[in-house]
């Protein structure tokens, strides 16, 4: 007898993690760059070392490479947007969910400054970063989770499959247990 449901299809998503995760860090981010927006407009921050807050605003892509192109980098941002949500909506483990979160809610965070934070009309701004090491780019929080997610999302890749922290009851998988039951069902009808 053949089933239908393969073991993957059995496993549970993730995608409430996800979408919080997402929504979360958007939320975080733009409240930083309110903040950076109203309160280092006229003045900077210095906070530890080389670390300080500083007010600058990117109208290209990482690194302030591409300036004059904003318009089309926003745009194929949404287009990754789209793509991430979509396999965000079907992931399989936690740490999984957590990445692909972290890198959309970046995502989104920046394309909303493109989109709204400018004088020139919808998608005609620039994306406001403010965390300045002095030794590296200036980033904002968007970009914390756009990297870092990305970081997670190799490693959740790495990990085996058999080790999805989503399935494991006991220290056993639940396709292990699934095998487990169907062999004690055969055994008792013979």
């Amino acid at each position: 007898m053949t089933s239908t449901n393969s073991p993957t299809s059995a496993e549970p998503t993730h995608r409430v993690l996800f979408g919080a995760v997402a929504v979360g860090w958007v939320i975080a981010d733009q409240l930083s760059k309110s903040w950076a927006v109203s309160t280092l407009s006229n003045r900077t921050i210095d906070v530890v070392w080389t670390l300080r807050f500083q007010l600058a605003v990117n109208h290209g892509a990482s690194f302030s490479l591409g300036a004059g192109f904003g318009t089309w980098i926003g745009l194929l941002a949404l287009v990754f947007v789209g793509v991430l949500v979509w396999k965000g909506g079907s992931v399989r483990s936690r740490l999984g969910a957590v990445a692909l979160g972290m890198i959309v809610g970046g995502a989104v965070g920046n394309v909303l400054d493109r989109a709204f934070r400018g004088d020139a009309g919808f998608f005609h701004g620039g994306v406001v970063d403010f965390i300045d090491f002095q030794w590296w780019p200036v980033f904002n929080v968007a970009d914390i989770g756009v990297v870092c997610g990305a970081v997670l999302l190799v490693i959740s890749t790495l990990r085996d499959p058999r080790q999805n922290d989503s399935t494991r009851v006991n220290g056993r998988s639940d396709a292990v247990m699934q095998s487990d039951n169907a062999s004690a069902t055969q055994i008792e009808s013979n």
